[in-house]
């Protein structure tokens, strides 16, 4: 099984970073492969809602992203982390992550998802749920912990006096691991669940 992780600091680094450590940490341990990607750094352009995606199965903005699309079709979870900017995730990652599931026409059903985030103090809850919004419209599980899966440090470093936030990583990552597994199994034997064709309603009268 695969995990990809996305780092959404442009640290490579720095808090985000360890805490996506501890959760691989753990993957290693459940006997599952994770691969993390820097993103925050990267030159990446926002969608421009061109939509050639829809016939070419990419982005038209040849990038990391469409790289990124083929590890996540190969991927059964996805962890996406990011500092906090103002109460929200990192434009660049937003960038990365809107292009990315726009562009993406692999199902995305039942691969699992996890959102981290990293404040200095506050932010962690209103990044986590404008990050978790992506796997909640792909039909993907979303991983939870013991508590918002988050930590707190701003110089990088001090997230490693953060034992709670590490330790939410842990738990995190197992119950992830347990989530993705189960799914592998069921799906297994009995498939993925009835899907029926979509209804577009656009709320113009």
């Amino acid at each position: 099984m695969k995990v990809l992780m996305l780092n959404g600091s442009p640290r490579a680094n720095g808090n985000t970073a360890r805490m996506l450590k501890e959760m691989e940490t753990i993957f290693v341990q459940e006997g599952i492969e994770a691969e993390t990607v820097q993103v925050g750094s990267q030159p990446v352009h926002g969608c421009i809602g061109c939509w050639s995606c829809h016939k070419t199965g990419k982005c038209v903005f040849d990038d990391c992203v469409n790289e990124i699309g083929e590890k996540f079709r190969d991927a059964d979870g996805l962890v996406v982390g990011s500092p906090v900017y103002f109460a929200a995730a990192n434009a660049t990652l937003e960038a990365v992550l809107q292009r990315l599931f726009a562009s993406t026409r692999f199902d995305k059903t039942m691969k699992v998802g996890a959102a981290v985030a990293v404040a200095r103090r506050g932010g962690i809850t209103a990044t986590m749920d404008e990050l978790n919004k992506f796997f909640t419209i792909s039909g993907m599980p979303v991983a939870s912990g013991q508590y918002w899966n988050g930590g707190h440090g701003n110089d990088p470093g001090e997230v490693e006096g953060d034992a709670e936030g590490l330790q939410q990583m842990r738990t995190l990552a197992r119950n992830m691991s347990f989530l993705m597994k189960a799914i592998a199994e069921y799906k297994e034997k009995h498939g993925l669940p009835e899907r029926e064709k979509g209804i577009s309603t656009n709320f113009i009268r």
